[in-house]
């Protein structure tokens, strides 16, 4: 990775972690809209985002259980991370496959990876006495609001020129 790149995937995870903190109340919990979730959508265009979103993410999630702001604490900073990995992964993976010119899977895969990845790690976590009904119930949630995110993200991509703002940084 030359230092062009490394500085993009830098930007990316400080853009992910920032976004998060700045609206942590809405981005922990088993109720959560992370705006910065929208970010798993850059692999479709740039794919060293792969490295920024996933740092993003760790960062994010292990200063918010530092801050006493992610009630899943430490755990989160792997789970979550590992989701948002595999997410954007996928979105990368499946950037070309499309369904009239929408790259649905490449806009679901974060949506289907977080609401069952953090949606056990919830259920587990906040709902001990029920796991199966708290992790079905939590993963629903984060699966509304990762698609929510998603939304979000994939209009910005598609309708500004953040891939030519992307090839032209630093």
């Amino acid at each position: 990775m030359n230092t062009k790149t490394f500085m993009k995937v830098a930007m990316i995870a400080a853009i992910y972690t920032v976004l998060s903190l700045v609206l942590a109340p809405l981005s922990y919990g088993p109720i959560q809209v992370r705006i910065a979730e929208g970010l798993t959508l850059l692999p479709f265009i740039y794919q060293p985002s792969i490295y920024g979103v996933t740092i993003g993410c760790f960062l994010t999630n292990l200063i918010g259980a530092m801050m006493g702001a992610n009630p899943t604490g430490i755990i989160d900073s792997v789970v979550g991370t590992i989701a948002t990995l595999l997410a954007a992964l996928c979105t990368y993976y499946f950037r070309n496959r499309t369904i009239k010119g929408v790259p649905v899977l490449s806009i679901l895969s974060p949506v289907i990876f977080n609401g069952i990845i953090i949606g056990v790690e919830l259920g587990i976590l906040l709902f001990p006495d029920n796991v199966l009904m708290g992790s079905i119930t939590c993963g629903i949630q984060v699966a509304i609001g990762e698609l929510i995110s998603v939304l979000i993200g994939y209009f910005i991509i598609k309708f500004t020129n953040i891939k030519k703002i992307l090839e032209e940084a630093v």
